[in-house]
């Protein structure tokens, strides 16, 4: 066989082997991650009920249901309504566990980088029923964690000072993750 020929053979035979393995991608059932819906279509309105905290720390619950309403609206794939019953479905939840524990330190022993852990039962269901018997539920999660790494900046000993900053950074993210957990099924 001449060099030519050898080098189409071989670029046939590929293009045979991308088809074909190309075909057994999509037959079983491959897609892109972030681009399922859980969510039945007819949900369009959601309430957000304030979350409860069972923790500690004051607030935090404040901040991560304003957290969760950003993201919400951000998406773009609920309407966010003002009480249940307006809604075809309602977001309700607790914070059950905040921790902010120290990870990592400096040369003088002290900490500078914290890992803030949150813990929540949250559960997203349809509005009651004209009967007055509870929604059906679309998703919970009764154990949702969620963990990040928080580093304190040089010569900031005040940590505390700045505990509410970063609960407010980490609830972005927070938010974030349950939704699109919320969102796709997780």
């Amino acid at each position: 066989m001449k060099p030519g020929r050898f080098v189409a053979a071989k670029l046939f035979l590929s293009l045979i082997l991308l088809a074909g393995s190309s075909v057994l991608l999509v037959g079983c059932g491959y897609t892109l991650a972030g681009r399922g819906n859980n969510i039945p279509e007819d949900v369009q309105k959601v309430f957000l009920a304030p979350l409860e905290n069972e923790t500690s720390r004051s607030q935090v619950e404040q901040i991560l249901t304003d957290a969760i309403s950003d993201e919400l609206v951000t998406r773009r794939r609920f309407e966010v309504v003002n009480s249940g019953s307006e809604a075809d479905a309602i977001l309700k939840g607790k914070v059950l566990d905040f921790s902010v524990i120290p990870v990592t330190f400096d040369a003088n022993g002290l900490a500078d980088n914290f890992e803030i852990t949150i813990s929540a039962d949250m559960v997203f269901q349809r509005t009651p029923g004209a009967d007055g018997q509870e929604g059906a539920v679309i998703w919970k999660n009764a154990r949702y964690l969620f963990r990040e790494d928080y580093p304190l900046e040089d010569g900031n000993s005040a940590f505390f000072d700045r505990e509410n900053l970063a609960i407010e950074e980490t609830s972005v993210r927070f938010a974030e993750t349950l939704v699109t957990d919320l969102l796709e099924g997780f």
